[in-house]
């Protein structure tokens, strides 16, 4: 339960057997959070299948958000966990990958992953011969959808639709400005570039329907391009057309195949439709880059920025792998390109922010769980000052020989720190107990929870998350310590999972009136 798990997860690795696996990663109780306190990501864990049925109202077809529908060999559903959180469930055909050990390694190896530029992968599951995968959930539809403006069922009765014919299927629906174009493409080159900086190179398909836009309109790369469809199947599922040439040769994706794909992606930027490379570069070739251009754009782009971005594609699209340029380079081209870096992404994509209420306490709420709700700091520093260190007791046993100067200096730091704090001097009250918590000979989760309220005083909303979780992972039950977390998140403008975990505390509350374990 809660957060301090994340550490653990973040390390453990699968061991030669399912069954060890399944004891490193524990099964996610889905009415709890485990956020990584760097990145507010939900840290990776094994889903159970019951779950993620549930999530999925049982794999319902309206739940479907794959661009192909049901015709798509794996398919993907949005689905809701019982905490409220939007989640992408990625289901695999039967046997696709027969032994359970493989896919939890490659999930978990995807699952360390953590970047703000990627739809990151947040569990798995095996159960029988079930393998799904978890990520985070992009509300904000793909590249594809919004660059091609395409109907999907016309296109599916079309799919032998020639390339001369594809601009009858690109409606006149607001197109995608130059700027978000050349934002789109930092992201995914900055995604890339993270991936193969961690030792994940490869990215299997690359391609307009794998960048996904999150609730601020931010361009994501799907992290499940990170795993291959099947254990033995094909890394390319488009036409050939669009394919590397050295793909078609071996079968095998290299980090220089990433690059060519991301050509493709380029491709698609430049002139808003799915061109085979070989039709672009004969463009290029031919300096007709006007001609290449999207219409829609109506000459609303800079001609040098698209020479620049145009070349870059052409590099991409060299026909031999060690002619093309590295991620690193993608960065560094794309970089200086961005001429409206104060602008959000959704004004861009000329969408509405996707915002949720947040969701209420299901639970009757404790003074100090009402004034965590209210964020009314005052209150709860009037509440931490009565309440003194009773929640601490049991956590600390010093024997005779432990009462050493040094622990008496350590007290008397305690002390100064909880006058401060009295006082409403939380500067040095941060000071104070600052040193408590670095001589390490005495662990108290009160201390942690007075110096996540000073951070807080002092709109420093990070450290104070921080140091609610270290309370909780002092005591895990403690419900003072989720109170903290909660006002944390909401500070930092994450509501939703400020609203769970304000309900997580008050279950703990609860659990603890009526006398169960962990009171």
């Amino acid at each position: 339960m809660g957060c301090c798990s994340s550490s653990i997860l973040a390390e453990t690795h699968p061991e030669k057997d399912h069954k060890k696996t399944h004891q490193q990663h524990p099964l996610n109780p889905t009415g709890s959070i485990v956020l990584d306190p760097a990145t507010g990501i939900p840290s990776f864990c094994e889903f159970s299948f019951p779950d993620l049925k549930t999530a999925t109202n049982n794999f319902s077809p309206d739940n479907i958000v794959s661009e192909s529908g049901e015709k798509a060999p794996n398919l993907v559903y949005k689905g809701r966990l019982q905490n409220r959180r939007w989640i992408a469930v990625k289901k695999f055909t039967k046997m696709a990958w027969p032994d359970p050990k493989q896919f939890a390694e490659e999930a978990w190896g995807v699952g360390k992953l953590r970047h703000k530029k990627l739809a990151n992968l947040i569990g798995y599951c095996c159960d029988g011969d079930e393998r799904l995968l978890v990520a985070e959930y992009m509300p904000n539809d793909t590249l594809a959808k919004h660059l091609f403006h395409f109907d999907m069922s016309l296109m599916l009765r079309y799919q032998s639709l020639n390339f001369s014919l594809l601009s009858f299927f690109t409606g006149e629906n607001q197109t995608i400005e130059w700027a978000m174009r050349l934002r789109v493409a930092l992201y995914i080159a900055e995604a890339l570039d993270y991936c193969s900086s961690e030792g994940r190179p490869l990215y299997h398909d690359l391609n307009a329907y794998r960048v996904l836009f999150d609730e601020d309109g931010d361009p994501r790369l799907s992290c499940f391009g990170l795993m291959k469809n099947s254990r033995d199947g094909k890394s390319y599922s488009t036409n050939l057309a669009y394919t590397p040439p050295e793909y078609l040769r071996n079968g095998r994706v290299t980090p220089e195949s990433v690059i060519y794909s991301f050509g493709t992606v380029l491709l698609d930027l430049l002139s808003g439709k799915h061109i085979p490379p070989s039709h672009a570069i004969d463009m290029i070739m031919g300096k007709n880059i006007t001609l290449l251009m999207d219409s829609h754009l109506e000459g609303n782009f800079s001609t040098e920025e698209a020479t620049v971005v145009v070349g870059l594609a052409s590099q991409c699209l060299q026909y031999e792998p060690r002619e093309r340029p590295s991620t690193k380079d993608l960065v560094t081209t794309l970089a200086p390109l961005q001429t409206k870096p104060d602008v959000p992404s959704y004004v861009m994509l000329g969408i509405s922010k996707h915002e949720e209420a947040p969701a209420t306490p299901q639970r009757p709420l404790s003074p100090m769980g009402e004034a965590c709700s209210r964020m009314d700091l005052t209150a709860i520093h009037q509440i931490m000052v009565m309440t003194h260190y009773k929640d601490d007791e049991g956590t600390n046993e010093l024997s005779f020989q432990e009462w050493t100067q040094q622990m008496r200096d350590m007290l008397e730091s305690r002390k100064r720190g909880d006058f401060a704090f009295r006082d409403k001097d939380f500067k040095t009250a941060i000071d104070c107990y600052s040193q408590f918590i670095d001589v390490g000979t005495m662990v108290s989760p009160t201390v942690f929870a007075r110096r996540s309220l000073c951070f807080l005083l002092c709109d420093q909303p990070d450290a104070a998350l921080r140091d609610a979780m270290q309370a909780q992972c002092v005591y895990p039950d403690w419900p003072t310590a989720f109170y903290m977390q909660s006002v944390a998140l909401a500070k930092l403008d994450m509501h939703n999972d400020a609203a769970d975990m304000l309900n997580e505390a008050a279950a703990l509350e609860e659990k603890k009136q009526r006398g169960g374990k962990g009171s």
